[in-house]
């Protein structure tokens, strides 16, 4: 069963040069003209471009009037850094927030003080009450440091009981890995949305190395697929955008509560699929 109120979503990474300044406004706009419910802004491993994630979260949501979401990472955080943030964002209007264990840099052993997204979760719940509407994260196909899908399941409940309100998931391209992950959210007592997140596919060989590292699985007909069509950029387009529109339009059928969109700051490829599926303005 369709869900009868959706909540569409963009991701966007902070950028570093003034090219990529002027890509992403152009790119916010066009997405904004969706009404989506929110943009979410990323940032590097270890923390390391926080500064910029700030900067393009309060210039997004004052320029294009979308609720935009800064991702906040345990690693390299502490109680007061943490603090400090939450402090500033909410000085400047900013309600909605995604937080998140994150990746360790290479070289990296300790995470910091919080090691856990849990924990991390129930720290913001502790000094700012109900004012952020927390987002945290799902793995349909399992965190890939996961020894197994309880444990994995188990992490998960602790982020919902320290209050988190929604998840997003990472991104797939199997429908029956999410329902899974749902039904097995449900017998466990979670009802928050587990919204899916969708990548678009546009690079094959960039996508292989983040699926690789992450664990999100490009199943193996995809992947012969992909491979056979070489350097024809435009093939892989084609033929990335008819199986990721095929996937939404079924997960959006059989119930999930929407679709976040991880679009590498290109508008392009989310477009495609929302007009594919004839979204319109959400």
């Amino acid at each position: 069963m369709t869900h009868i109120n959706p909540v569409y979503s963009f991701e966007f990474f902070p950028p570093k040069t003034p090219d990529g300044i002027t890509k992403l406004a152009a790119t916010s706009a066009t997405l904004a003209g969706l009404k989506p419910r929110f943009f979410s802004v990323t940032f590097g491993a270890g923390g390391s471009t926080r500064g910029h994630t700030f900067e393009t979260v309060v210039d997004l949501q004052k320029k294009t009037g979308i609720e935009t979401a800064p991702h906040l990472s345990c690693i390299s955080s502490t109680r007061e850094n943490i603090r400090k943030a939450l402090t500033v964002y909410q000085e400047k209007g900013i309600s909605h927030m995604v937080a998140l264990r994150g990746d360790m840099p290479s070289g990296m052993v300790e995470a910091g003080e919080f090691r856990y997204a849990n924990e991390l979760v129930a720290f913001i719940r502790e000094e700012t009450g109900d004012h952020f509407h927390l987002e945290v994260a799902a793995y349909p196909e399992y965190h890939p440091q996961a020894n197994n899908p309880d444990r994995d399941l188990a992490n998960f409940t602790r982020k919902v009981e320290a209050g988190a309100n929604s998840a997003i998931t990472q991104y797939f391209y199997n429908a029956d890995a999410y329902f899974r992950f749902v039904d097995r959210c449900a017998g466990a007592g979670i009802d928050i949305p587990v919204v899916p997140g969708i990548m678009p596919v546009t690079n094959y060989h960039q996508l292989a190395r983040f699926s690789d590292a992450c664990g999100a699985e490009i199943p193996r007909w995809m992947r012969k697929c992909l491979e056979a069509y070489g350097d024809d950029i435009a093939s892989i387009r084609a033929f990335g955008e008819e199986v990721v529109t095929s996937m939404c339009a079924r997960l959006l059928r059989e119930g999930a509560p929407g679709l976040h969109f991880y679009t590498m700051n290109r508008a392009e490829p989310a477009v495609a699929i929302w007009k594919n599926l004839g979204l319109g303005s959400s």
